[in-house]
C-alpha cells in the first residue's frame, strides 16, 4: 500500500502556471494543472507501482489569502487489483517573518480497492530558508482491526532544497515512519526511516527533470517486506505545469 509526500502535486514539484485574475479591487486567485511521469512512483520510500512506471496528473486552486486545495492522481500496482489512487487536499499557508508555514488535510482514495483502504492525514509544516521540518499524522482510516495506514500513525521529515546554476536545483529528504500498531503480533516490525536525494533540472516549456535516489529502512521480514527492501532505490521523472 501507500502514501505523497504531502502535496503530492507531482512527483517533481509543480508550479502555478494558469491563473484566473479577479477585478483590481479583488483579492487574485491561481488554477493550475499538471501532468507527470516516473520510472517509479514511491511513496515515503515505498514503491506504490511494484517498481513499474507511473503517469500522473492533477489539478490546484491556490488564494491570495494563502488558502489552497487540490486533486492529484495516479496509477498505482499493491497486487490486489487496486489500479489507480486520487489524492484530495486542501489547507492554509503563509509566513510570519522569516518563517513559511504550511498546514492542512490530504485525504487518500483507492476507488476501486477489492477493500476499502482509503485514510486522511492532518498535516504541518515550518520552513526557514532552505531547510523545512514537518509532519503527517492519520487522522481517519477505513482500514479495520490493527494494520499499518491506521489512526494514530504519523510521519516525520526533514528536508532542504538549494538552487544551483543553470536551472538545477537539489534536494535532500530524511523521514521516519511511526506506525502506531508497530511490534503487534498481526502486523510485526512496520517502523522504518527513509532518505531521498534529487537533482531537478528546469528545462522551461519542456517541463522538469528529476534523477532521484531513495532509501528506506525495511527487511524482508518486516510488515512492508514483500513489496520492498532496504536496497536504494534509483528512478526518473518529469512533470510540466499549465
Amino acid at each position: 500500500m501507500k502514501k505523497h509526500n504531502l502535496k503530492k502535486r507531482g512527483l517533481l514539484g509543480i508550479g502555478l502556471l494558469a491563473a484566473l485574475q479577479a477585478t483590481p479591487s479583488m483579492v487574485s486567485a491561481e488554477v493550475s494543472a499538471n501532468v507527470s511521469a516516473a520510472s517509479n512512483y514511491l511513496f515515503r520510500g515505498v514503491t506504490q507501482t511494484d517498481g513499474a512506471t507511473a503517469i500522473q496528473g492533477g489539478l490546484d486552486y491556490e488564494h491570495a489569502s494563502g488558502f489552497y486545495a487540490g486533486g492529484w492522481g495516479s496509477n498505482v500496482d499493491f497486487g490486489d487489483g487496486t489500479s489507480y489512487e486520487l489524492d484530495l487536499y486542501a489547507g492554509y499557508s503563509g509566513a510570519v517573518d522569516d518563517i513559511g508555514y504550511d498546514v492542512g488535510y490530504v485525504y487518500y482514495a483507492y476507488p476501486d480497492a477489492p477493500d476499502s483502504i482509503d485514510f486522511g492525514e492532518i498535516y504541518g509544516e515550518l520552513s526557514y530558508g532552505i531547510a523545512a521540518l514537518g509532519f503527517a499524522y492519520t487522522a481517519n482510516s477505513d482500514a479495520s482491526g490493527e494494520g499499518l495506514f491506521v489512526e494514530g500513525d504519523i510521519y516525520y521529515y526533514l528536508s532542504a532544497s538549494v538552487p544551483l546554476q543553470n536551472d538545477y536545483s537539489a534536494g535532500v529528504t530524511v523521514g521516519y515512519y511511526d506506525f502506531t500498531d508497530d511490534g503487534k503480533v498481526s502486523v510485526g516490525e512496520a517502523n522504518y526511516s527513509h532518505a531521498a536525494v534529487n537533482v531537478t533540472k528546469d528545462a522551461g516549456d519542456f517541463g522538469s527533470f528529476g534523477v532521484n535516489l531513495e532509501y528506506a529502512d525495511i527487511d524482508q521480514s518486516d510488515a512492508l517486506g514483500s513489496i520492498n527492501s532496504d536496497d536504494p532505490r534509483f528512478w526518473l521523472g518529469w512533470s510540466k505545469s499549465f
